[in-house]
């Protein structure tokens, strides 16, 4: 498993604990009470890291290469997923991957960006990065959910929409407004979840939701931290500190009105136990799909319309 630098003194002891193991068991000796004792300073150890992490190594979780996909919920959450392809006007975009599924008893479209796990998945999924045929395969999925009024469950996981020119060229910025405007009137329920990078208009194309929850350590912004330090201090090695000032983490996002719900993840995040965050988030999924699919259809679109709207609203007192 890979692990971040500030993580470094937990795989150590983790490391020492292992081989201490090894060889008691190699040798027939008896050293339960040392290895109690190493076990007792490794969870304290663990406990004072993630309990002190600031927002750039909490960007850091959230861009962990073992944490959990958009494919891997779905087949930790979800049964019977079909999916389904192409956004029947240009290609098949590998960076959005969509379909029907149960949940639980609920059927559901599930639509969400992936990444992959290795250098030759990472090019094909174009590091969950979609163009333009991956926001319209999106919309194409929603608007079927739609006609047979089936809830719409999304996963955002993006570091941004593509920027190169074959994505411009076939109007990445119009396939990113249009999916704005038209998610604010799909008639069905929207579930929106950041369980990873929430990257710009990349995540936003998805993003339009009835309730937009995020994890823990997953973080929402309008540029990366990279990209706001080299605009502000023309260096994207103060990454660090755009980090702190753009307010990037669900307790900053609810405050805004941002999202509506922080989802818990285990000590160490989403890929430390991937089951016990997968059922967390899976327990918040159906609560919201409950209470909105109780909802008339007028006013499920007017409460999504309006909260959006009131985001970024201010006052001024004399």
């Amino acid at each position: 498993m890979a692990f971040l630098d500030f993580e470094k003194p937990i795989y150590e002891l983790e490391a020492k604990i292992n081989e201490l193991k090894e060889y008691g068991s190699e040798e027939g000796v008896s050293i339960a009470p040392e290895v109690k004792k190493l076990e007792q300073k490794l969870e304290k150890i663990k406990e004072d890291v993630y309990s002190n992490l600031n927002t750039w190594q909490r960007v850091q979780l959230a861009r962990h290469p073992d944490r959990p996909y958009t494919l891997d919920y779905i087949r930790m959450m979800m049964t019977d997923f079909i999916e389904l392809h192409g956004d029947r006007q240009f290609a098949d975009d590998w960076a959005i991957v969509g379909g029907l599924a149960m949940l639980d008893k609920q059927k559901v479209m599930v639509i969400g960006h992936q990444k992959g796990r290795d250098v030759k998945e990472n090019i094909r999924r174009n590091f969950g990065c979609a163009h333009p045929e991956g926001y319209k395969k999106a919309m194409r999925l929603m608007r079927l959910a739609e006609k047979f009024k089936v809830p719409v469950v999304i996963f955002i996981d993006t570091p941004g929409a593509y920027p190169g020119l074959g994505a411009e060229e076939r109007g990445q910025a119009q396939a990113i407004a249009e999916n704005l405007r038209d998610m604010a009137r799909i008639a069905t329920p929207i579930v929106c979840t950041v369980i990873g990078e929430g990257g710009s208009g990349g995540a936003l194309g998805v993003g339009v939701g009835d309730v937009v929850m995020i994890l823990e350590h997953a973080y929402y912004s309008v540029i990366s931290p990279e990209g706001c330090a080299s605009i502000l201090w023309r260096s994207s090695a103060k990454a660090s500190e755009a980090a702190e000032v753009l307010k990037i983490h669900g307790e900053k996002l609810i405050k805004f009105g941002i999202v509506d719900e922080i989802v818990k993840e285990p000590l160490g995040g989403a890929h430390n136990d991937p089951v016990v965050v997968t059922n967390n988030l899976k327990i918040a999924i159906m609560r919201h799909l409950q209470e909105l699919s109780a909802m008339k259809t007028e006013d499920l679109i007017e409460k999504r319309y309006e909260r959006f709207r009131k985001i970024g609203e201010w006052s001024t007192t004399d």
